[in-house]
């Protein structure tokens, strides 16, 4: 007789198994095997694709920055995967044999798969991977939320009547998520890296969850476990893993703020779903008849409506005055007063003013008034460049009431629009836009919005496509300026190199020796440009440069007097081929002739001193006379004392700064086309970017939107600058993930002591 047709084998769900008993070891390990041979194979499947998906995304990477992020993360991924699908396989096994024998504290120690008010308790680097999580245990439970009600109740009788759940199921979504998140520690990978795996173990693993609850279900029936079992959801229960409306028609989880999780994309939706609960936690929940609403709440084509005049009211004042940032005060309070306003202007329109919205429509509100506060406070944008944003407020929740997927989806184009237009500006200072063209860009856009926005949300494709036309209309102008800039710098340095170069072969050379002063003008003056030049165009290893160090040796050892009829005959041979030297030395760095022959003439004057032949009293003055004067070329000054105490004072400064310091390591981590604000004491304040870091000296240059070279520091130098809080790093991330990030921070900090102010009342 078949075991599911057997009523000596059948178990009712009224009845309880002993868990200590061997039926429910055996079957736990049938459980533990089915789950272990699929997701074996799943997990195997979603790490093959790792390094496609990695690679792909490396090939069209912005800046090589971001493109070795992306490849390290495909070296450590190779590294560890064994590791990280052991720990994984081991974390399943384990939790389906704990079942029969569960911890006391099981449910306190699997997190909430649907609790958004969890995630703000999170660290700010963990935000995104808690979200990523979350999201795909919420999507995976209401998919699969047939099969795995019909294994969370089989597996109930097994063990013995303790309950299991979705989130306490060894091999629901939510634990399975938990277990590969824990084994992923084992990854050091940038959490770019991580969000891709987890998409990965979404797309390979938990989408193919259907097959194994199946398996799992057609093992325990065989086994007479629950055999006549329908597949129903209790409402109680499951009303959210389900997906079913709620009495007033509207998902729990999404509907405040009108978007599905297949709609929204799986970070952004679940970022919403915490923020209506962050929404309604800070809410007082009053009780009573009073709290109800007087009349029918206000529809979406009403608040429309009322926005539209509060709207025309702005544009019918004129063109926006130039910006102000004494502005920024007076717009935060008005910021802050819309919703008032807009009740007051509903009231106006239906002949009655309403003491509610809608909650769709109230979460909405306050979540465009929280993000136009975010802006008015972004330190990131110059104060002029907020008080134009800041004018948007109406337009952009115009938007998200007619559009409920501008918070959800990070390429819807109002969403884009604004980030560009944040990313412009932050690049903005009135130095670096004296013709007014970027000001008067971003204004023109404001007025278009304020003037010609009413429903049509295509204005906004058409704003941002002209922005888009403008700035890399500028940027092709500024990357041209910016290459000129590191050209030029590139090319001082190199001679900046030369010079320390060569006034370090000339200062060893000389050393202790006391020179004449014609010579050691010579020397340090015109062969130390000589050597300069010979440097730049021929470089340390060419013949020519090592025969101008020869040269120096035999210079030097000229000026020694000689003392016997053999030294004087020894320095005899060494001049003519001194003079030579000199002739083709001088003639490199543009001596004119009649400057060579007069210097040869002195050089004459003083080797016929040395050699001990009698002079003329005009002849020994003239030498004293012109021994300081030789003829320089303007193009090549002078370097020796300037460069040693450039190099001493550069040596202090480096000793000064602490290399464990937090700004030093920020300083040393800066890439290529980071921005910064420069507020210097003598200078007005300018933003710049990190253009160039110098290959030879790592000084660090800096440019203004235009390609226009502000500054060039050293690291030592910067770190100064930072710690002293005359520079200061600006954001590279989007302005709209800044702002989500801040306000889920800001609402998760004022939920409890909401919450205490409300039981007070």
């Amino acid at each position: 007789m078949n075991e599911a047709t057997d009523p000596s084998r059948v178990v009712n769900l009224s009845q309880r198994m002993d868990p200590a008993s061997e039926r429910v070891g055996e079957l736990l390990v049938g459980v533990r095997n089915i789950a272990g041979k699929h997701l074996q194979q799943w997990i195997g499947n979603a790490f093959e694709h790792v390094d496609d998906a990695l690679f792909d995304l490396a090939e069209k990477a912005e800046n090589n920055a971001t493109q070795m992020h992306y490849f390290d993360g495909m070296r450590e991924v190779r590294k560890r995967r064994p590791t990280v699908e052991r720990n994984f396989l081991a974390a399943v096994s384990r939790s389906i044999a704990e079942l029969a024998h569960p911890p006391k504290a099981a449910a306190m120690q699997l997190p909430s798969s649907i609790s958004g008010v969890e995630l703000s308790l999170v660290a700010d680097n963990e935000l995104e991977e808690s979200l990523a999580i979350t999201s795909m245990i919420g999507k995976n439970e209401a998919r699969l939320s047939r099969d795995l009600f019909s294994v969370n109740q089989r597996l109930s009788v097994i063990c013995g009547g303790n309950k299991v759940e979705d989130a306490s199921n060894p091999v629901g979504p939510a634990v399975l998520a938990q277990s590969f998140r824990q084994a992923l520690h084992e990854l050091s990978a940038d959490m770019r890296v991580k969000l891709i795996i987890y998409k990965l173990f979404d797309r390979y693993v938990l989408s193919c969850l259907e097959e194994l609850y199946q398996s799992i279900n057609a093992e325990l029936v065989r086994a007479g476990v629950l055999p006549q079992l329908r597949h129903e959801i209790l409402r109680g229960s499951s009303a959210k893993a389900s997906g079913a409306p709620s009495q007033a028609g509207m998902d729990p989880a999404n509907g405040a703020l009108g978007v599905s999780a297949e709609e929204g994309g799986e970070i952004p939706t679940d970022l919403l779903q915490t923020l209506h609960a962050l929404f309604s936690a800070r809410r007082p929940h009053a009780g009573g008849a009073a709290a109800m609403p007087s009349g029918p709440l206000p529809s979406a084509n009403e608040l429309l409506g009322a926005l539209s005049v509060l709207q025309s009211q702005i544009a019918s004042a004129g063109p926006l005055p130039h910006a102000r940032p004494d502005d920024a005060a007076e717009l935060s309070r008005e910021v802050l007063q819309l919703k008032g306003q807009l009740l007051t202007q509903l009231g106006a329109l239906r002949g009655e003013k309403p003491s509610h919205v809608a909650t769709i429509d109230e979460d909405t509100i306050d979540l465009v008034g929280m993000l136009f506060e975010f802006i008015l406070e972004d330190r990131n944008l110059p104060a002029s460049m907020q008080v134009m944003l800041a004018r948007l407020q109406i337009p952009y929740l115009k938007a998200a009431i007619l559009d409920r997927k501008l918070f959800a989806h990070r390429q819807h184009p109002a969403r884009r629009l604004l980030d560009c237009l944040a990313e412009q500006a932050k690049s903005w200072s009135e130095e670096s836009d004296r013709d007014q063209r970027l000001h008067d860009k971003v204004k023109w856009i404001v007025d278009q919005l304020l003037h010609d926005f009413d429903d049509d949300m295509g204005i906004f494709e058409r704003l941002l496509l002209d922005l888009q036309q403008f700035q890399d209309a500028n940027k092709r102008r500024s990357e041209l300026a910016e290459q000129r800039v590191a050209e030029s710098t590139r090319g001082r340095e190199k001679l900046e190199q030369a010079r320390r170069r060569a006034a370090r072969e000339i200062l060893d050379r000389i050393g202790d020796n006391k020179l004449p002063p014609l010579v050691h003008g010579v020397l340090a003056r015109a062969w130390a440009n000589h050597l300069v030049l010979t440097l730049l165009r021929e470089g340390e290893d060419a013949p020519s440069f090592k025969s101008a160090l020869r040269f120096i040796d035999d210079f030097i050892a000229s000026t020694r007097v000689p003392q016997d009829h053999e030294s004087r005959q020894l320095l005899r041979q060494m001049l003519p081929g001194i003079e030579r030297a000199l002739r083709q030395g001088l003639a490199n760095v543009a001596f004119q002739e009649q400057d060579v022959e007069r210097l040869l003439t002195q050089l004459h004057t003083y080797y016929r001193q040395q050699l001990g032949e009698t002079l003329g009293p005009a002849e020994v003055v003239t030498v004293e006379e012109d021994a300081a004067m030789l003829a320089i070329p303007d193009n090549i000054q002078p370097i020796m004392a300037s460069q040693s105490s450039h190099e001493e004072e550069l040596e202090e400064d480096v000793a000064e700064v602490p290399l464990d310091s937090p700004e030093w390591h920020q300083v040393i981590a800066l890439q290529p086309g980071t921005w910064l604000e420069f507020c210097l004491p003598t200078e007005a304040m300018t933003r710049a970017k990190l253009s160039w870091i110098s290959p030879m000296s790592g000084r660090y240059l800096f440019v203004n939107r235009r390609g226009l070279k502000v500054a060039d520091y050293s690291p030592q130098e910067l770190t100064v600058l930072i710690t002293g809080g005359q520079a200061r790093v600006l954001a590279a991330n989007a302005l709209f993930d800044r702002a989500m990030t801040a306000i889920v921070g800001k609402l998760s900090q004022s939920e409890h002591p909401s919450s205490e102010d409300t039981s007070a009342e």
